[in-house]
């Protein structure tokens, strides 16, 4: 019997909840978040899905000790108040909301994986293990998975094909400093730079709809929720299947001391294992650059509790 959580159910972690329903990954839902009415609410909304999905998904909410067995948490708590695009300038109000669930999350006894939403996405996810003491391979955020995702929609649709025909990856911060990784990127198996029509592309203007993408959708609609949705789901469906699937997530990484978007293996223990890619010399310096600004951010300003 598959358990999931969700702590934070607001846009983005209700958007989770219903994909997680829909596709039925999990036997038992259980939504934690700071406003009782509206857990309840999503929890009756859910509840109404159970007589038209094709599988059947019991929806708890507002009950610590339920996660005290969870395979998976998912943290998505948020801001919903952010008025720029840098969503390091969430970290004060999205830090609070880490020293305030997860002790009462490892209270109930869970000893789970946890998979992080919440921006910025690297600093929570490290603050999330510091906090929890939970191994790092247990603790990881969802890092470049839905910036890669953006990529792919970005190139697809500049060479009229399908997105799932692209591959490749966007690396580092999921933030302003993250970049797009263009050696590993190719269309149906043939490397970008030697795909047809290529020789016009101007990778700096797609580079920059990959990075203003989240930030076009929020100013638009508010928010943004299905691309993350979408992605969280793939990987909490990796951990519960073992399915050792390559995702961009953000992992800890030894040779930067810091948790940055890199592709890694997720099975059924958390992270089975990183990938290494063969980077050029100027992605090289890119990582290492985006991975100093999440080091530098983390222990500046992640660690101090009000």
């Amino acid at each position: 019997m598959n358990k999931i959580g969700i702590i934070g159910v607001g846009h983005v972690g209700s958007a989770a909840a219903h994909e997680i329903v829909v596709r039925g990954l999990c036997n038992h839902l259980v939504l934690i978040d700071r406003n009782d009415d509206k857990a309840h609410a999503e929890e009756l909304d859910l509840a109404d899905m159970g007589s038209q999905t094709l599988s059947h998904t019991k929806i708890s909410s507002q009950d610590y000790s339920l996660l005290s067995d969870a395979d998976v948490v998912i943290f998505s708590t948020g801001n919903m108040n952010r008025q720029e695009r840098d969503r390091m300038q969430e970290l004060e109000w999205t830090k609070k909301t880490v020293y305030d669930a997860i002790p009462k999350l490892m209270a109930s006894g869970f000893n789970g994986i946890i998979v992080s939403i919440t921006n910025p996405c690297d600093v929570i996810a490290a603050l999330i293990q510091k906090v929890s003491g939970l191994p790092k391979n247990h603790v990881f955020g969802t890092g470049t998975s839905l910036d890669t995702a953006r990529m792919k929609r970005v190139v697809a649709n500049k060479f009229h094909v399908n997105p799932k025909n692209v591959a490749g990856y966007v690396l580092g911060e999921h933030g302003d400093s993250q970049f797009t990784a263009w050696s590993t990127v190719s269309i149906a198996g043939i490397p970008l730079a030697e795909y047809p029509e290529s020789v016009d592309l101007n990778l700096d203007e797609i580079k920059e709809q990959v990075a203003a993408g989240g930030w076009q959708i929020h100013s638009g609609k508010g928010y943004t929720c299905y691309g993350i949705s979408a992605c969280v789901s793939n990987i909490v469906k990796a951990i519960l299947t073992d399915e050792v699937g390559a995702f961009p997530v953000s992992t800890y990484s030894k040779k930067y001391d810091t948790y940055v978007g890199h592709p890694a293996y997720v099975a059924g223990d958390g992270i089975a294992k990183q990938i290494n890619l063969h980077l050029t010399a100027d992605e090289e310096a890119e990582l290492a650059k985006s991975a100093a600004k999440i080091h530098d951010m983390f222990k500046e300003h992640a660690l101090v509790s009000d």
